[in-house]
């Protein structure tokens, strides 16, 4: 079993890519699904934190509240933290459980949908690192159509998380989508059909790589954008 950690920026069309993988029969591992079901009445989740902050953070269908939740968090620096300490190891261990259900199962891709795969850590668990990229003149257009935000707005949100360099300069396979939906596909049929057989990044001519040390960019300069 071969094992991709896929990210990128925000507004960098990494769930596009996951779901690009899917169609091609990769199994998926969404890890913001996996919170989601972990936090469901009486899952791992959903019982660390009514133990913690009590029944306040429930509906009136004993459901969570996220919202409640995120006004605790984002206003107290000390319970963002503890949310932090208190999640991480039950998200990763719902993450080698699945991980290895699939090992048993033989599957031949699993992809690890993680926006925070470096910060977190988890890309310690991929064979190899894909990256979704675009230019960020572009991707502060795109966030600020997609969420509706002024252009301080996009900035700060974009600032806010690792450098998007950074990310790219730690990746096996670079995908770019400043163009069509087709040329993205292109790349990510490439690098997946070469990571099943088990290579670190693609290398073929049709999808015009281009390796620099570790890095591999799938694809050049694309004909229009979306």
């Amino acid at each position: 079993m071969r094992v991709i950690g896929l990210t990128g920026g925000i507004a960098c069309g990494k769930s596009t890519v996951s779901s690009i993988l899917k169609s091609l029969g990769a199994k998926i591992i969404d890890a913001d699904k996996m919170a989601h079901e972990l936090m469901q009445p009486k899952q791992a989740l959903y019982n660390l934190y009514v133990a913690h902050w009590g029944e306040r953070i429930l509906t009136e269908h004993a459901t969570l509240d996220r919202r409640a939740v995120g006004a605790i968090v984002f206003g107290d620096a000390e319970e963002r933290a503890w949310l932090d300490r208190a999640a991480h190891p039950v998200l990763e261990a719902e993450l080698r459980r699945r991980l290895k259900a699939l090992r048993k199962k033989h599957k031949d891709v699993v992809v690890l949908d993680v926006p925070l795969l470096f910060e977190s850590g988890w890309d310690a668990y991929a064979d190899e690192i894909w990256v979704a990229s675009i230019p960020e003149a572009l991707q502060v257009e795109r966030l600020k159509a997609r969420n509706h935000l002024t252009e301080a707005e996009a900035c700060a949100r974009i600032a806010a998380q690792m450098p998007l360099a950074e990310k790219r300069a730690r990746a096996d396979v670079v995908l770019d989508n400043s163009g069509t939906r087709e040329y993205l596909t292109e790349q990510v049929r490439a690098a997946y059909f070469h990571a099943k057989k088990g290579f670190s990044s693609p290398a073929s001519n049709e999808s015009n790589v281009n390796e620099s040390k570790s890095e591999t960019i799938a694809g050049g300069t694309p004909n229009g954008n979306l």
